[in-house]
Formats: structure tokens, sequence, C-alpha cells
């Protein structure tokens, strides 16, 4: 029934009135009783299309939600579910399922796990309750009593039957996923309980991620401290599929209880398996270990309500800077002054508010060869200081950036709340001032190589920005702000470019702190690489090594472009962007080298998509001319410049050396397409712990040395029986399998004395740590390397006896005693016991090439 006409609506209050009475019997309903119910209340049968089978579990479903609502058993407390079981025993399987049922996923919560959900959320009289996704009322149904009850429903006929059964309650038919920003107006709630559509969104259509959309929004509407209960899809949890979704989502919040159920929804007609999650949000809890059953009976004595938060409205303080004067701090004219109101709840997108200055802000005082960082042409209406002081160099600094007419539209909180500083916001503005304009003439991609040629029938390219920032700066906070001021533009595709996948979760946590969803940024990953990207909107986050790949016919880059589509005016974003710098190959240490191909990609997708909005963010932008060479949007060659092509721009700027890019970077910062900031080290003091070596380290390190000479040696001697070199003519037979021998060796060696010797000095830095931290202060360690790509590599080789029995060595001794059986050379030893030894020494017998022809 899609539409509710006011006969139609009569017949199901008449057959909802039978079914009502029927369920404050004690009998059974029968699929016969429902029927014989709605013949009465239609007044004829399914067959004469008055009705349809699926239209009576509707109805039915209904006539719950109006029988719970008057207490049929007391629910107090976990021992009162089972009264719900009860209940739902008596009820009918739900056999048929509509199109519209299929196409929003309405699965309605059975009645029991409804139960338990009400009373694992521990409501309080003065909770405002929300339900996301109301359906027929089933989950909401004890709480009628409550004041303040708000039930959202996408579906008419669904929320039609909502009044008739919640009159009181405040109903509203927004997209769940959207609710934090449709619901702004209505006091926020301290309690949601919901079941979301687990594979179907509004304007998306089919969509796998749906559930966690709808309870990301949820939880950002949640007040701070409430509580939040939810049904979710089975496949949301700590999996190695899923594990980076589901930590982003649940990062700031505590999550109180997780239950998996098998076969709770046996009587709506699917054996599907879901799980339960009650949710504070509060932060520092740990994700708490799963329980598992079968059926709501079967878990109740394993669980225990926990205790509610408290809730609080206040919102995160601002962060506090020193009132010290300070020659690196930058200059505070762009606070804005304390607003006597509280911040709007409806979270409006609006232009954001600033003074272009038409002179020039002037300099602050100089330390050494450092000027404190200020805005040069913009005083924002409002906006925070950043959270450390930001320094740029003199060179920099004494160059004011051109006045913009650029204006961003961001969402109205990301400016009051200081989610952006005053620097970060000057990037919006100037990347949108950029992107703004086109570089001069007219190009289609070269045929040959990465280049682009003037041709009258070529297209525009736009002009791109960089971000030169150092550490701390922001720059992933920055890449997200750009790419949601043209998100919310009608700018739904765009491109994230990334180092490597690990990634991913950093570009989710800065995305969702300005307000998106972290379903929206999906990994290129997802889809083979011979398929279409199925992804109708969203950011694809895409690493350098992904965009070389190919197979075949098929390769990522065509499958980006593909995706992108010939109008593509979305952001592409270079995070890390010097990952391309090989791109115009160069000098090597075994002479002149081709360009890399993740170089030669990231360019190719830039000549693909000329109307796209590049943005490149490096800290290394300026210090090598290589680092530019992938900068084909900057306009530093071809048409009303100085270098005809990339190699002239490269080989004129390598004979100026460092000065001449620093004169690059200059002319760019003046256009408003570059800028470089980095964090002031103003106050930070340091000092060396030295570590004196004893008489038996030393001892072990000479041994050690001993061993690796000997190895060295006889690695030689196998180059030679492998024919890479000629040991009596002393010449090389193979030159790349000599340097791969060499290469791996001497790296190898590296690793293993660096190993070494940090293991040495952990005795010192052990007591270090015990007295600061005996003193009341912080100790922070910096793990450079964790052996877990050896860890993972020898778990790997294991067989199942030997990790039952598990016992794996990751001392340094592993660089010495493993071999590589596809390299030129297999290395074995046989010193493993006696070379731990203090002063063990060692023969070139002890150690034995084993040469792989």
């Amino acid at each position: 029934m899609t539409n509710l006409s006011d006969a139609a609506t009569a017949a199901e209050r008449r057959a909802t009135t039978l079914l009502v009475e029927r369920l404050r019997s004690v009998d059974r309903i029968t699929r016969a009783d429902l029927n014989a119910a709605m013949v009465a209340g239609f007044g004829g049968t399914d067959a004469d299309g008055l009705w349809t089978q699926r239209d009576s579990f509707e109805i039915l479903e209904h006539a719950l939600a109006h029988h719970l609502q008057f207490g049929p058993y007391p629910l107090r407390s976990l021992a009162d579910v089972g009264a719900a079981c009860d209940l739902l025993d008596r009820l009918p399987t739900q056999t048929v399922r509509s199109e519209e049922q299929i196409e929003w996923q309405q699965f309605s919560t059975p009645v029991d796990l409804a139960a338990l959900a009400v009373v694992l959320a521990a409501i309080e009289p003065g909770d405002v309750i929300l339900e996301p996704s109301a359906g027929n009322g089933l989950l909401i149904a004890h709480c009628r009593d409550h004041a303040g009850l708000q039930l959202n429903e996408y579906a008419a006929p669904r929320r039609a039957r909502l009044r008739h059964a919640f009159p009181d309650a405040v109903i509203t038919g927004h997209d769940g996923a959207t609710i934090n920003s449709t619901l702004a107006d209505a006091p926020r709630p301290s309690i949601v309980l919901m079941n979301p559509p687990f594979s179907r969104s509004v304007g998306l259509g089919a969509d796998s991620h749906a559930a966690v959309r709808h309870l990301q929004a949820a939880l950002r509407r949640l007040q701070p401290g409430g509580r939040l209960v939810a049904v979710m899809p089975d496949w949301f949890g700590p999996n190695a599929r899923m594990r980076d979704l589901f930590e982003t989502t649940l990062r700031d919040v505590s999550v109180r209880t997780s239950v998996r159920l098998e076969k709770c929804y046996l009587k709506h007609g699917t054996s599907i398996a879901v799980r339960l999650f009650v949710i504070d949000k509060v932060g520092g809890g740990a994700v708490q270990a799963t329980i598992q059953r079968g059926s709501i009976r079967e878990l109740l004595g394993a669980l225990t309500v926990p205790e509610r938060s408290a809730i609080t409205t206040a919102l995160p303080p601002t962060p506090k800077r020193s009132s010290s004067l300070s020659l690196f701090r930058a200059v505070k004219s762009t606070r804005a002054a304390p607003r006597p109101y509280h911040a709007p709840v409806r979270n409006n997108i609006l232009p954001v508010g600033y003074t272009a200055l038409d002179a020039p802000a002037p300099l602050l005082d100089q330390v050494g060869v450092y000027l404190p960082y200020r805005p040069s042409r913009i005083v924002f209406e409002a906006a925070g200081e950043h959270p450390t002081a930001l320094v740029e160099s003199v060179a920099m600094g004494s160059i004011a950036a051109p006045i913009p007419d650029y204006v961003p539209h961001l969402p109205e909180r990301t400016v009051s709340e200081r989610l952006l500083s005053a620097s970060q916001l000057e990037t919006v503005v100037y990347a949108g001032h950029a992107w703004s304009q086109f570089l001069p003439g007219r190009f289609t991609p070269s045929k040959e190589g990465v280049g682009l040629d003037e041709a009258e029938g070529g297209r525009v390219y736009r002009k791109g920005y960089f971000l030169g920032d150092g550490t701390g700066a922001g720059k992933g906070r920055q890449v997200a702000a750009c790419i949601l001021d043209n998100w919310l533009q009608g700018r739904r595709r765009n491109i994230w470019v990334s180092k490597n996948e690990t990634l991913l979760e950093d570009a989710r946590r800065d995305w969702t702190a300005l307000g998106g969803l972290a379903a929206d940024i999906q990994p290129l990953s997802n889809w083979k690489i011979d398929q279409p990207i199925a992804l109708e909107q969203g950011v694809l986050f895409v690493t350098y090594p992904t965009l070389r790949s190919a197979r075949g016919d098929h390769s990522r880059l065509k499958q980006i472009i593909d995706w992108a589509g010939d109008d593509f005016e979305g952001v592409i974003g270079y995070d890390e962007a010097h990952e391309m710098g090989g791109v115009a190959g160069g000098e090597g240490a075994l002479g002149p080298k081709e360009g890399s191909q993740q170089g030669i990609c990231g360019v190719l997708l830039q000549n693909n998509l000329p109307g796209a909005r590049v943005l490149y963010a490096s800290a290394t932008g300026a210090s090598d001319v290589n680092n530019l060479a992938y900068a084909v949007r900057l306009g530093l060659w071809g048409p009303e410049t100085a270098f005809t092509n990339r190699e002239q721009f490269i080989t004129g700027i390598r004979k100026g050396g460092i000065a001449a890019m620093e004169l690059v970077a200059r002319d760019l910062k003046a256009l408003g397409l570059y800028t470089a900031r980095a964090l002031s080290f103003v106050g930070v003091e340091y000092e060396i712990l030295r570590h004196e070596l004893t008489p038996d380290q030393i001892a072990i390190y000479d041994s050690y040395a001993d061993a690796w000479a000997i190895i060295h040696r006889n690695m030689e001697r196998a180059l030679e029986l492998t024919s890479v070199v000629d040991g009596l003519a002393n010449a090389t037979l193979n030159s790349g399998a000599k340097a791969s021998a060499r290469s791996r060796f001497e790296s190898t060696k590296q690793r293993f004395f660096g190993q070494l010797l940090l293991s040495m000095k952990l005795p010192t830095v052990i007591a270090a740590i015990r007295a600061h931290v005996s003193d009341g202060q912080s100790v922070v360690l910096q793990l450079v390397t964790t052996a877990e790509s050896i860890l993972n590599r020898r778990l790997g080789d294991l067989n199942p006896e030997e990790r039952a029995d598990l016992e794996i060595d990751l001392s340094p001794r592993e660089y010495i005693l493993s071999g590589s059986p596809d390299k030129t050379y297999s290395l074995q030893s046989r010193f493993m016991s006696s070379g731990s030894r203090a002063g063990a020494g060692f023969r070139d017998e002890d150690i034995v090439s084993t040469p792989d022809n």
C-alpha cells in the first residue's frame, strides 16, 4: 500500500483494533487469525485486491506498536525481557516481503530484541529519545510515556501509522543518514534507539555502508554523555575487512556492550545475524568483548545493564595559548571577539566571512631565518589561532600573497567552533582562488611521454595549488577542507591520493572531523582492476603504488579516469606529493634513470582531467627541482613563461641551485599558488642522553663485525661461483645482479647494526624513563622499526604444529640467519648460539655460502 487513502486508513484501523484485542489474550495468532482480521477490516479478501499478505504483516506490526504502549508486561530489568520472548512466540512468521520493503531494507525490530534494547538504554524520565528509522514503531513502543519522543521515518505509509500510534510524538520524514543537519532545530536527544537500513541509502540506492552512515549521523546528533543502542549488520565489527571503518566510527565514543545474535529474526522471515551495540558518547572506553548467542533467551543471563554516563552540553574548550610575547608566534589580530550568544543550532552552509587587506599586514620581528606567520592579506571574521604557533622563512614571509576574491562555503560550525584555524582557512581561500584561473593556452595530452602539446582545438587546463606546510600544520585537515568546500557546491566526486593504505584512517579522521561521514571515503582497492568503480558520489582514496598498477589491458589509471568522467571538476588531492618526484628521471647512483611509474601515472591523471582542481601537498615541495616536475598545473613552464617545457625548467633551475628554487617558491606565493608554514619550536628544550658502551657490549659488537666481514667475503665468492663476476679477469659479467646482491647485503647489515645498537642503549633509556615517570612527567617514545614485516613473514612460514607451540626469535640475528631464495645468493650460518656470547669468535668455515645455480 503506497498510498493511504481515507478508506484504506479506516480499513487499516479496523483491522488493527481486531488484532490488538487478539494480542491482549494469551492465545497464539495464526496466519488464519491474521487473514480473518484483514478480511473484517477491509471488507474482502486479498484475492479481491483489497490488501496483500505483506500488508497484513504491516498491520500486525502496527497493532503490536499499539499493544506494547500500554504495558502488557513490566519492562524494568533484563528478567522482564522474557515476557517479550513469550509474546514473540505467539506471532506468525512473516513469509512475504514487498518490493518497497526490499528496496528500503524495511525489516522491523522483533519485539524481544526491541525490549532488550529499551532495557539496555536505561531510559530516565527526563530523556529526549530519538528513533532515526522508526518503521512501524516496534523499537520505540515501550517509550510512549516520555514527553520528548522524536520519531523519524522516510517511508510515507509507515510514517502515517506512526502518527496514529504516537499522537504526542514529533514525527518527521527525513533521510536517517542526514538527521544531524535536518533535525538541527529539534532538541538534541540523550537516548537514540535505532535499527537502520543495512544496504540501501536515499539517493545512492544500493549502499553497503548505509547502516554506518545512519550510525555516524545519530552519534553526531546525540548529546555528549548520551546513550545509543543500535541494531547493526553482522559485518560491522573489528574484523579484518571493516576494522578501519569500525574503529573510525567509534573512535570518540565508548562501546559498553557488544552482542552478536544469530537467529533473532526468524519470525520476520530471515535468518540473518545481527549485532547489538550499547554506545555512550564519552571517550576513553575500550570496545567490549562480543557476546555471541543464538537467541534473546540464551543471551539474558550473560548481560548486565551498563550504568549511564553524565549528560553534558558544554562545548570543548578552545585550546589555551600562552599570553607572553613570542617572536615565533603568529600575530593574534585575527582572533574573533567573544560572541555574546550561543552558536546557532542549525549547521547552515555559509560563506566564510573575511576582509581582504589592500595593504599587506606588517611583518613581525625576525628571529634567525624565521618570521612568525600571519595571513598577509586576510582577516577572518571568526577563526581561531592554530593550536601551535606557525613560522615561515624570511624569504617567504617577506612576500605578500595576492588579494583573493574567492569565498569558500563551509558548515557554519566549521568556523564558529574553530574546527579550522585561520591559517588552514587561508589555504581553502587561496586554493579556491587558484582554481578559478586557467593556464594560458590550449593543450592536448602528448601521445608519447607525459607532456602537454599546444593545440588550437585542445582544452584549457585549470591551475593548481601547492600546499608546502611542514609537520603539524595539518595538511590532511586542509586537504579535507578543500574537498568539503567543493563537495558542498555540488562536486561530489573527488580523488584523494596518498602514500599508502594505512593513511586511509588519517584521511577519514580529518574528513569526519569537519562533518563528513567515514563511509564517504572509499579505497580504490574495494574494486577489482577490471571492474568499473561503483561509487556514485564520494571521495576515492588511491595510493601511489596502486595508481601505477596494471594487469593486461586494464590499469588503475584508466579505471580512475573512466570513473571521474571527461567533465570532472572535483578535487584531486595529492597528499605526500613528493612520491611523484621521480617523474622527470635524472642521475642515479648507477647512471641516468628513467622517470618513476607512479610519478608518470600521477601526471597522466592530471593531463587527462583538465578541469580537475589539483591540490599538491608536500613539505618538501621546494627542496629539489624534481619535486616540482610533477606540478604541471602551476604554470612553471609553457606559454607566457621563461621556459618552453619541463626539461628546460628543470635544467635551468638546477643550474641555479637552492637559490633558484627559493625564487620559484617566492614567485609562486606572490601568484597565490603556494604556501609553506612550519611549526615554531619556541619553548622547546632538548638534551642528549648518552649511553656508554660496556666492555661486554663492545666485545659483542666486535664479534658481529667479524661475522659480517666473513659473510662479505663469502658473498663475493658466491658471486664468482654464480658467474656474476669473473674473479680471474676482475670483471663484472652481470652488473644488475651484482648491484642487487651488494645493495641487499649492505642494507641488511645496516639494519642489523641499527637494531644491535638500539638494544644496547635500552638499559639507559629504560632507566631514564623510570626516572621521568617517578617525577610525574610524561614520556613519549617513537618507534621507527617494529619488525612487523619480519613477524608476518615468519608467521606465514609456520605450519599448524609450529603455530600451536609458538616460539619466534626476532632479534637482530634474524638478518644474518635468513636467506633470500629469489636473490643471487643465500647465506646461512651456524653461530646462532655462540653469536650472542660476549667475545665469541668466528672462522671462515663457520659461515657457509650456498650459491643458487
